[in-house]
């Protein structure tokens, strides 16, 4: 494909956001509707397609080119499209982000500014191998009123190809354009350049990659790195409760990027908890690597200092023994990807001084770093996981993909009124008031 048709398909997702952004809610979750039905009425289709997908990938795996972490993530059955059906639906049955006035305020009698949310614009995304990706990320825009355009891996290609294909059939009545599917590295380095027609792109892969993506463009970029978790384990920890949560942490789906892949024992419970749950742990396949303290309890492999910022994304798990709370938090803050991370504590005291010195997009107290996901948060999906501070943080939902603007509603005002020596002041008060085209709300 050449770079003008890359500019035009980009042209014409410009052009289908402004329309999008004025399609009716109930229009858009209708469509939505339309997707999840289509998912299901299409699943032979999409389940052949993944079959080559993930025949090819085995052919990788057996010649050392891919992981199995990245085989798992790839596969489709039955109950996993019914997974993504009820995704979307669950996306539809979200409040509508648009349109909500966010702040109302007098500047003077019959002067009235409103800030309203509205979506972002041509939204592009660039994603791993899983398919279930491309249909959250699309729902999610389309939700939000967004133009997308989509770049899976190319180990899901044929995958990604029949979902994107079921989607647009689905959505026949939108805008041609609001969404779309880009294959060829060529077309996202030239993606890349259109800075001034692209308001957001969001990369999902490794630290490497985003910050390729970041230095290769002048588009803001929104990035899902690694997901390096960690559990720590207090002294004040009810030690039954910590071998579940580990456990479930690490081996519930180990090919996530909320999966656990370091385990943090305090030395005064580690003569107890360790043996336990190293047995739970090999009995699940897990092969573990410790520190030199944590071999003084249990037999495991040694830790490497690579170890310690490596995400596995599979049943590989280093242990540490450290001396105190200070210790785990100043460990998960040098090594940590600012992603997810659990205390487990009995200790109120303990579990806020965790939670407020650990620098991370998600703190859980008691819990699994499973729990790290915009569907379990109550967000109907995510189109990933920002582990940056700007625009949004965590599972990034609907208003992750909203911005605002501000609408002010006059009546003849002229700034000259508000200068100079006979200047009208500001009344600059905020009051309670929805934006109404045309009718200003301040009640007296």
């Amino acid at each position: 494909m050449t770079k003008r048709d890359t500019t035009n398909q980009v042209e014409q997702a410009q052009t289908a956001a402004l329309r999008l952004a004025n399609v009716d809610a109930a229009d858009r979750d209708a469509a939505l509707g339309a997707i999840a039905d289509a998912i299901r009425d299409n699943s032979d289709a999409i389940l052949e397609a993944n079959r080559e997908d993930v025949a090819e990938a085995e052919t990788m795996l057996a010649d050392g080119e891919y992981t199995q972490a990245l085989v798992d993530r790839l596969k489709l059955d039955d109950a996993k499209l019914e997974s993504i059906a009820g995704m979307v639906e669950s996306v539809a049955e979200q409040d509508d982000p648009l349109g909500e006035t966010l702040e109302a305020r007098e500047l003077d009698a019959g002067l009235e500014l409103y800030k309203l949310s509205v979506p972002i614009g041509v939204v592009a995304t660039i994603f791993e191998s899983r398919p279930d990706a491309l249909v959250q990320i699309a729902a999610l825009a389309l939700k939000s009123g967004n133009a997308v355009i989509l770049k899976g891996g190319s180990e899901a290609r044929e995958s990604n190809r029949v979902l994107y294909e079921t989607i647009l059939e689905a959505t026949a009545d939108l805008p041609d354009g609001w969404a779309t599917l880009i294959e060829a590295h060529e077309e996202v380095d030239r993606l890349l350049e259109l800075d001034d027609m692209v308001d957001l792109v969001m990369p999902r892969g490794s630290s490497e990659f985003v910050s390729y993506i970041q230095n290769n463009t002048q588009i803001p970029v929104l990035g899902h790195t690694e997901g390096l978790c960690h559990v720590y384990v207090d002294d004040a920890a009810d030690l039954e409760m910590a071998e579940d949560i580990a456990l479930d942490a690490k081996v519930q789906y180990p090919a996530v990027c909320n999966a656990v892949e370091t385990l943090l024992v305090h030395e005064n419970v580690a003569d107890a908890f360790l043996p336990a749950v190293v047995e739970r742990y090999r009995e699940e396949g897990v092969e573990l690597r410790g520190d030199e303290t944590t071999r003084e309890y249990v037999e495991v492999d040694p830790v490497t200092d690579d170890d310690w910022s490596t995400e596995y994304g599979d049943l590989e798990l280093s242990i540490t023994v450290v001396e105190d709370l200070y210790a785990a938090v100043s460990h998960i803050n040098t090594y940590g990807s600012k992603h997810t991370e659990s205390i487990v504590t009995e200790d109120a005291d303990h579990a806020e001084t965790f939670m407020t010195g650990v620098d991370a997009a998600s703190v859980f107290h008691n819990a699994s770093t499973r729990f790290a996901d915009g569907f379990r948060y109550g967000l109907g999906a995510e189109v990933g996981i920002s582990t940056g501070k700007i625009h949004a943080r965590g599972p990034v939902g609907l208003e992750g993909l909203t911005t605002y603007k501000y609408y002010l509603e006059g009546d003849g005002q002229l700034v000259a009124t508000y200068a100079g020596e006979d200047a009208v002041p500001f009344t600059h008060e905020s009051f309670d008031g929805e934006w109404t085209p045309g009718h200003r709300t301040r009640q007296d």
